[in-house]
């Protein structure tokens, strides 16, 4: 087997030396071409070369879930076909890990190798779902390149967090679970439509839903961590349905109350509920309009300000090692 390993230095949680333990792990196992990434948007170029490469079988990505993402984008800048692009192994080095974790691989970049190398010995793999997401046309926006993601997806609130998480990153802060918690707060206080959403979610055959100020796109469960904490904004996601949508139309301090709670307690049988919270299941497509321009993420990248984006959830579309 001949594998490209994506290697991202800045992983937060892995050290030169652990890396190069990993590396000679798995050089022991298969013939290993190890690229360690130069720039943003670099493990995206790894990937789509493996892609159009006719002896990579496997592309391994060390890093957090901004490395697997931009590994994803480029092993299927041409559309998924799971039969001929090479596979997909993930080795954990991020803060948070959501799609490592989510397939059930160890939080350590250490135990995952080891799963990893079991996984392959057993040819143990899964195909999974993932989301796509694009601006929609006729609208003032300019055209957005469709984008896959792994895990989730948001427009509005959650977005605005990712994006002053970034902001701090850029300036040399670490990213911590503390950060993100402080951020929340001040998005928070600096919400200019905490009780009238701007947000209308559109499907076919449905009436459209209003006034959200909070949007959710989920691809699978949980839809992040607290630490070690799972939460669960869509318990049903799965990476074998189409995607969930978890909105809330409201985020007045009572509101926050009752549904901070509730994610904070949620679990895989039960996730927040209420007369401002919107939970739908297994849609193909959809998408979502807003009034005035809101921050759109993608596995925890901030991506600008979109008006309109349509999701799209595309059954079986990627090997993964697991």
């Amino acid at each position: 087997m001949r594998a490209l390993l994506v290697v991202n230095p800045a992983a937060t949680t892995t050290s030169a030396r652990t890396r190069e333990v990993l590396i000679h792990a798995l050089a022991s196992e298969m013939k290993l071409e190890a690229v360690t990434t130069e720039y943003r948007g670099h493990a995206r170029d790894l990937g789509r070369q493996a892609a159009e490469s006719e002896d990579i079988d496997l592309v391994v990505a060390l890093g957090g879930d901004g490395t697997v993402n931009e590994v994803v984008n480029g092993l299927l800048h041409a559309g998924p076909d799971p039969a001929h692009l090479p596979g997909l192994a993930v080795v954990p080095g991020g803060s948070t890990n959501v799609f490592a974790r989510a397939l059930g691989l160890p939080n350590d970049a250490v135990e995952a190798t080891g799963a990893l190398l079991d996984a392959l010995r057993e040819s143990s793999e899964r195909t999974v779902g993932l989301g796509l997401a694009s601006g929609t046309p006729g609208t003032d926006d300019e055209a957005v390149p469709a984008r896959w993601f792994t895990f989730n997806a948001g427009l509005g609130f959650d977005a605005g967090v990712v994006g002053r998480v970034e902001q701090h990153r850029e300036r040399g802060k670490k990213s911590t679970h503390a950060l993100y918690v402080r951020q929340v707060v001040r998005q928070l206080l600096g919400e200019p439509n905490r009780r009238h959403g701007t947000i209308t979610l559109e499907r076919a055959g449905e009436e459209p839903i209003t006034d959200l100020v909070l949007s959710i796109v989920s691809n699978t469960s949980p839809w992040t961590f607290l630490g070690n904490r799972p939460i669960y904004a869509s318990p049903k996601a799965s990476f074998d349905t189409g995607l969930d949508i978890f909105g809330l139309s409201r985020l007045s301090s009572a509101a926050v109350a009752r549904y901070g709670t509730q994610l904070l307690t949620s679990s895989p049988e039960r996730g927040p509920r209420g007369r401002h919270a919107v939970s739908l299941h297994d849609l193909t497509e959809f998408t979502l309009h807003s009034k005035a321009p809101l921050p759109l993420q993608m596995d925890g990248d901030h991506l600008g300000l979109r008006t309109s984006v349509t999701f799209t959830g595309v059954r079986r579309a990627l090997r993964v090692i697991v």
